[in-house]
Formats: C-alpha cells, structure tokens, sequence
C-alpha cells in the first residue's frame, strides 16, 4: 500500500513538472509573445508596401504603354530620326490676265550635321577649316561663321539659305569630291517680283523663311504658303547616320494659286502717272490712285507713293538721304518703314475730301426730291452759327440754277442743299454710301468700323451738317470715296470692293471664285445718271476742265482739303474723282495728291489733280480699246497728227511738194538753195508723230551738223504766246489741254535740234 502511494505521488509529480514546464519557456528555443507579435506586423507591413510598389509599377507601365506612349514613342523616332525640311513652293500671285507678279524661284539652300561630319574628318580641325574655307569661296561667307556651325553641338545647322541654283551646284560638285555625305545641299524656292515696284503695297513682301509679312503675302499667307515637305534618315545616339540606311522623303505640297484684280498695264500706267506728279508737284507726303471697274467693283489699280521694291524691301526708299541705313537692322529705320513707305495709304489713311464729296450730297438731294438741275440757286456767302461760308470764287458766283452750282463747285448752294435735306436724311445717305463702316477689302490696316465713326461727328449740329456737305471737317479713306462713287457710275448699288478674282491650284482648277457683292441700294438708276450728266459738265464746262479729253465722255468733281496741318506746315491735300465714260462707265478713277509744295495759288483739284487724273483716264480708255465719240467742238479745237515723210535724197522741189501734201511746212539750213538743192537730212526724222502744221527742217548741204536751240522758259505763258516763242526759234509745239503752260517737256536752258517737237501742258486757273 506504501508502495503504491509512492508510484501514485511520483506520477503526480511528474505530471505537475511537465504541465510547469509547458507554462515556463525556454529562453534559447521558444520566442516570447510579445516578439511575435511584432514579426507579424512588420510581415504584413512588408506585403502592404509590395503590393502598393506592384500596383504602382502597374500604373506607371500603364501610363507609359497607354497613355503616354505616343508621345515617347514620338521622341524616340525622333532622337532616332533626322530631318530635314523641303520647302514648299509658294503659290505665284497673278495679275487679272495671268501676268506673273510674284513667283517663287527655284534655289538650293545648303545644310550640315555637325557632329556627323567631325566624325567623317576623324576630329581633325584643320581639315574642318579647310572645307569652311573652301566653302566661303564658293557661297561669299565669312569662313569663321561656317566654323562655329561645324562645331555647333547639334545634329542639323543651315549654313546658307535660298542661294543661287547655280552656287547650290558648285557646292554639290564640291561636297562630293570630298567625299562629304553631312553636308547637304537640298532644293528650296525664293519669292521674286519680276516687277520690282509695281504694285508693291498690294503684293506685300516676304521674309527671309518665305512667310508673307504685308499685302496679299500676308492676308493670303495659309492659301499661299503650303505644306512642307521632310528628308528622313535614321541616325544613332551621337546624331551619325545609320550605315546603309536610306533617306525617306516626303514631298511638299506647294500653295495655291492667287489671281488678283489687278490688271499690269492699267497698274503700271496709274504707277507712272503718280511718279510724274510726284516729281512735278513736289509731294511731300506722297500720292494715292486707285482704278476700279465700277460694275463688279474690281480693283483695277491701287497704288501709294512713297513704294518700295518687295525684292529688297529694307532697301534705302527713294528721295531719303541717310548714309548710315540699315533696314529692318536698325529700330529707327525700320520704324520709318513699316510708319511710311510699306503704310498703303489708299486703305489705311483716312482724309478730308474736300469738294469731291459734292457728289454725295448732290445724289442725296436729287434722291429726296430736294432739288432738281433746274433749281435756281444763288451762290453767295452765308452765315451760320456765328461762321460765314464762302465760295471758293471771291464774292462768289450769284444767280445760277443747281446743275451749274454743281459745275462750279459752289459751297454756299451745297450748304443750303444740305440743311433742306436736313441732319437726319443727310446722316443717313452717309452711312447708306458706307462712309461709317469698313468697305471689307482684302488689304490689311483698313480702320475698323468704330475707328471710322471716330472720325465723323458724334452728335452733329447744323454747322456740322453745313461743312459736311462740302467735304470738310470729317475724315474717309481713299477706297471708301471711290467706292461710293463707283454706286453712282453703275446705277445705284454700293458694292464691296474687291482686289482677288480667283484662287486655283497648281493644276489650274478654281478652288475659291470672287463673285460681285452688292452691299445695298443706295439711290435710283435714275437719280445715279442726273449725277453722272451734273459731273460730265463739271469736267467739259466746270472746275474740272483741265480733266477734259478730246472724244471721252469723262464725268469728275474736284476737291481741294485742308488738314490738321495746314496752318503749322501749310498741307493741302488736292484731288480728283472720275468716271468714264459718263454714259457707260467702264472705269472710276481717284487721284489723291499729298502736300504738293508749289504756289499757293496753284494748290487746288482743279489744277493740280484734275489734269492727272484727265491723262490717266484718257490713256486707261485707250487701253481699253473705247472708241473715241468726238464733239463738233473737239473736230473744230482737234490738232491732227502726220507721220513725217521721209524727204532725204529728193530735191528742195520734190521735198517741198511731198511735205505740203502732209499739211507740213518746212524750213532750210544752209547755203545750197534752189528747186535741185538735194536734202541730206532732216529734223523730225520720217515716221515721227507730229502735229499738223509743224515745221520741218531741211539740210541742203552734206554732213552739214543739226542745228541746236536752247529750250525758253514757258510757265504761265497762254497757248498763242508759247506756240509764237517756240516758232521764233524753230521748235514745234505739241498742245495738251488749254489756259496758262504749267508743264514743258524739257526744262528751259536744254540743249534740242532746231525742229524738235516739245509738249507743252496747259491749265485752266481754276479754282477748287
């Protein structure tokens, strides 16, 4: 039993040290509670930063595949890629009739990956000089500029841009006897104006990246302008090319084609007219024509003086003297460009009218039944609000009807037209006639709608009204004044003018035609031809007389301005409206003439513009090929003009009869005389144009020298008084126009053979 109890408690015991040594640990093989614990937080922190890190990478290589792979894929090809540009051909600008006025020539512009060729010279400096050298020879460079290009850090340079196709030749004779394959030498075109000058401000110019920067260049820049092309080649990492690799080209897509309104010949005649009253008048801020065909309202002409040479556009303008000109290199110059000579002032000008705008008011009258041609009127001063308004005539001209206040330009009648007419119907003809808002001619700088109500009055008072009618005191631009007058040459209707007839692609067809706009009616076929018959007698018995052609029907008005400048520089501005022929206008004519510096007496339309304006009409007509419908009265005043026949060779007899026979009378030089004196030469030679009438002078002995004259001074002189100081001393007379000599062909003191025919212009002192 004792040893039983024994067993019984050793069991117990053992079982009690087991269960105690289950609850103590072992510090060397079973962790603590607490440490576990731990483990497992940093387990899971760990699983929780890498999956955050898997879905970010998933994210970015999302982002980068979906997203931006495009874009990377893009500077890939690109770091892999080199391209070179292929310039497109710029569209060439036409003429109406498909005369070339701006063309794009073919050239070469030449090229060069630095890095590639420091590699083909194997680093050596010395060869790099060599070619830079031998380059600046060959393209007139300084070889120190193409060094710093070969050294440049980048894979394309432009040594030299738009050179001559034959230059571009000798540089790729040269590149490829060395063995150069990183210099290039890649087609290009440069715009070129094959007329220099003429129509510049309409044509605009082009920079040196053939983008347009003024007049239709820049207006039309996207149609003219095309789609570049691209030479590729794949290089490496360091910008060599790839060996064996092959250039992929992409062809440019060359601009359309632009024809313009613009017709070269009347262009060139308005251009030539202009130059001459430039130099004749002295104008010192230039002169401003414009030719429309008043049916389509087609710009036929536009020029601004001063111009420029869109070839060379920087260039020294004509008349400056300043030996330090830069161009577009110096702010100064280049301010006094962009401010004067590239302004076209036949858009972006505005100016006081002055009497030319009678028209307008006469149209707004007759229109409203106000008054009739047969009104009677009474010009003489009149007061109003505190002003008295003179006639241009001192004292003006008393008791006329309408149609001859219109003739004579009277201020006073136009002043009480207008305030019958009243300020509301008054306003609303001017705005009816587009004088308050944009004519939308395809140039740029025309003021904008609120910049030409500016320019007229707000809140006009009856005084206001008063001036207006004459033209005075409000301001337009050129191309708004021959547009309202183009509504009464074609029956009423104001049109929108236009300067492009057509764009069309390399292949000819018409991508965009220019149709006529009417922008409204403004007054009555009837009411228009009441006017025209009111100015064809302004020119054939009026103030515009000095604009009269023999056998054209030339309707016109004369103006005469003051400006904000007049009483500080004495500036006037001088112009002249015309419309031909009066019955079946084909032709509206403005001639604008700027600060002319003559006498003070002579500054007026009727003196100055009117006899322009008149010899630019006549000469468009001819163009034209309109018949002449002479007068009774233009037979009767008409100087016929001969061939000369040729006399040389015959006998004083037979010479004597022949020239008889051409209406021409003759004259001898020299001792030999008699019926068989042989002629030996002549003065005008055979087939010159001369008037009937003249004097021929006949040489009667051999290699016997012309006789010289010296050319007299005939300003101011009457017709008779220069035809008899011209015959005094052998020379011949070619009249244009009537009343006091103006104008001679040659200036006095020049040297001319005795029988030399001179012309010699005449002018009616008219006033206005």
């Amino acid at each position: 039993m004792k040893g039983g109890n024994s067993r019984h408690r050793k069991r117990i015991m053992e079982k009690t040290a087991a269960k105690n040594l289950r609850k103590v640990p072992n510090n060397k093989n079973t962790p603590d509670r607490p440490s576990s614990i731990k483990l497992k937080k940093r387990e899971f922190f760990m699983l929780l930063l890498f999956t955050a890190s898997l879905l970010f990478l998933i994210y970015r290589l999302g982002h980068i595949q979906f997203v931006k792979g495009e874009e990377y894929q893009r500077m890939a090809y690109s770091n892999q890629t080199q391209k070179r540009q292929i310039n497109p051909k710029r569209g060439t600008i036409y003429d109406r009739n498909g005369k070339g006025l701006a063309i794009s020539a073919s050239v070469d512009t030449i090229g060069v990956n630095p890095k590639e060729l420091r590699d083909e010279v194997k680093g050596d400096e010395t060869r790099l000089r060599t070619i830079a050298n031998d380059l600046a020879d060959i393209l007139g460079m300084d070889s120190e500029d193409i060094m710093k290009k070969f050294l440049a850090n980048t894979r394309f340079e432009f040594i030299k841009k738009k050179v001559d196709r034959d230059i571009g030749a000798k540089v790729r004779a040269y590149v490829t006897n060395a063995g150069l394959w990183s210099i290039y030498v890649d087609e290009d075109s440069k715009r070129y104006y094959p007329k220099g000058n003429l129509a510049s401000h309409v044509l605009g110019f082009t920079g040196t990246d053939d983008q347009g920067l003024s007049g239709i260049e820049l207006v039309l820049e996207s149609t003219l302008k095309g789609v570049p092309g691209k030479i590729m080649n794949e290089v490496d990492v360091l910008g060599r090319q790839v060996s064996f690799s092959r250039e992929r080209y992409i062809d440019a897509i060359d601009g359309y084609n632009v024809y313009l309104t613009i017709d070269e010949t009347i262009q060139y005649l308005a251009e030539k007219a202009m130059d001459q009253a430039v130099l004749d008048y002295n104008l010192k801020r230039g002169a401003t024509c414009i030719v429309m065909d008043p049916n389509t309202a087609e710009v036929l002409a536009l020029v601004s003086k001063p111009d420029f040479d869109p070839n060379d556009p920087d260039a020294l303008p004509f008349g400056v003297q300043d030996d330090d000109w830069k161009g577009f290199n110096d702010p100064e110059d280049s301010k006094y460009l962009w401010q004067t000579v590239f302004r076209n002032k036949a858009v972006m000008d505005t100016y006081e009218p002055g009497s030319v705008f009678k028209a307008i008011t006469a149209a707004a009258a007759i229109e409203e039944n106000i008054v009739s041609l047969n009104t009677p009127e009474v010009c003489k001063p009149i007061s109003l609000a505190g002003h008295t308004i003179n006639c241009w005539k001192k004292g003006g001209h008393g008791p006329e009807d309408f149609l001859h206040a219109v003739y004579n330009s009277c201020n006073p009648v136009f002043v009480k037209t207008a305030l019958d007419l009243g300020i509301n119907k008054f306003y609303n003809y001017f705005r009816l006639f587009g004088f308050t808002e944009r004519t939308g001619i395809e140039l740029q700088g025309e003021p904008t709608n609120e910049e030409y109500r500016n320019l007229q009055h707000k809140d006009p008072k009856e005084i206001d009204l008063a001036v207006s009618s004459f033209g005075q005191r409000f301001q337009i631009t050129p191309i708004q004044m021959i547009t309202a007058y183009c509504a009464i040459a074609n029956g009423g209707n104001l049109m929108k003018p236009t300067i492009i007839k057509q764009i069309t692609d390399s292949e000819g067809n018409i991508i965009k035609k220019f149709e006529p706009q009417v922008v409204r009616k403004v007054i009555s076929e009837e009411t228009a031809a009441i006017v025209r018959q009111a100015l064809e007698g302004v020119v054939s018995e009026g103030t515009g007389k000095n604009a009269y052609v023999a056998g054209y029907r030339i309707a016109g008005k004369t103006g005469t301005s003051q400006t904000l400048q007049t009483d500080s520089e004495g500036r006037y501005i001088v112009s002249f409206m015309a419309i031909a022929p009066a019955n079946k206008p084909r032709v509206c004519v403005l001639v604008v003439l700027d600060h002319p510096q003559v006498d003070m007496n002579l500054r007026s339309g009727g003196i100055l513009a009117a006899p322009v304006a008149g010899k630019l009409t006549e000469e468009i007509l001819k163009y034209l090929q309109v018949e002449r419908e002479y007068t009774e009265k233009d037979k009767q005043e008409m100087t016929q003009e001969v061939y000369v026949p040729n006399v040389i060779g015959l006998t004083a007899a037979e010479a004597e009869d022949k020239l008889k026979a051409f209406g021409l009378k003759f004259m001898y030089e020299g001792e030999l005389s008699g019926p068989d004196a042989i002629i030996y030469n002549q003065t005008p030679k055979a087939d010159f144009s001369i008037p009937q009438n003249s004097t021929i002078i006949l040489y009667t002995e051999e290699n016997r020298a012309e006789t010289v004259v010296t050319m007299p001074d005939l300003t101011n002189r009457t017709v008779s008084e220069a035809i008899e100081a011209l015959e005094r001393i052998g020379l011949n007379i070619r009249i244009r126009g009537s009343g006091l000599a103006q104008k001679q062909e040659y200036p006095p003191g020049t040297p001319l053979k005795k029988g030399q025919v001179v012309e010699v212009s005449f002018v009616e002192m008219i006033g206005d």
